[in-house]
């Protein structure tokens, strides 16, 4: 970095005396709190972190120095929960995330379906990656793609579920057209994330963890890929499907 691109010094002293002011309302705020998720105490917490963040990349850029703080990310934090103590519903969100690594495994799973189904004779659905996705999500539960992801092709991303607290359930088709637009996070129960970033399991926001699958044995995907090498005509499925359209 230039020397005219610097902090100067008054700099780093005013982000100094920042931090100091930002404790000082941190521990008047502990002091004060009205309960465990106490939205003065969360927003002095959140003004301390930005302000001691602040100070500690002028200090670095000013003097090539660091302070001894780990920052806590704040980003992806979820605010105090101010729903009821008691609901009376509760909404789930789930995001799972796949990447299609064995287009033709995945093919070959939506042609078996396809095939099993008198209706769907002439369709002929299955024969794009797109069709073939509608054609097993369509067959499957979420939850059976999950525990069966590598037979279909897939290979798990990244997760989370969220659970959402309510005064009284939606009418029936209510919130179809935008399911996730009227999420409010300060009425998230608890959430459960899954993702490579994470070394172990954690506990973080509300409450965290992991819903792990198992996975499918490696003998059943020997099977089938000798099915895929060997066979033009692909047979039903062994497993019957749980099917809920």
């Amino acid at each position: 970095m230039s020397d005219a691109a610097q902090p100067t010094a008054a700099e780093v002293r005013a982000a100094a005396e920042a931090v100091k002011t930002a404790l000082d309302r941190h521990l008047a705020a502990v002091e004060r709190r009205s309960g465990e998720d106490d939205p003065a105490v969360y927003e002095a917490f959140n003004q301390l972190a930005t302000a001691a963040e602040a100070y500690d990349e002028l200090l670095y850029d000013r003097y090539d120095e660091v302070t001894p703080f780990e920052i806590p990310g704040t980003e992806d934090a979820l605010p105090p929960y101010t729903g009821p103590e008691e609901p009376n519903a509760l909404s789930v969100l789930i995001r799972r995330d796949y990447a299609v690594v064995e287009p033709q495994r995945l093919l070959a799973q939506a042609q078996r379906v396809e095939a099993a189904d008198e209706d769907s004779i002439g369709v002929e659905a299955s024969g794009t990656v797109n069709g073939a996705l509608g054609i097993l999500f369509g067959e499957f539960e979420p939850d059976e793609i999950a525990s069966r992801h590598k037979e279909f092709g897939l290979e798990e991303g990244d997760s989370t579920l969220w659970v959402t607290a309510t005064d009284e359930a939606p009418e029936p088709g209510e919130w179809l057209e935008s399911p996730f637009e009227q999420l409010d996070p300060q009425r998230v129960v608890c959430r459960f994330d899954v993702s490579a970033v994470f070394d172990d399991e954690i506990d973080g926001i509300g409450a965290h963890g992991t819903h792990g699958v198992d996975d499918v044995d490696d003998e059943d995907l020997d099977e089938l890929d000798a099915e895929l090498e060997t066979d033009e005509d692909l047979e039903p499925l062994d497993a019957e499907p749980d099917v809920r359209r």
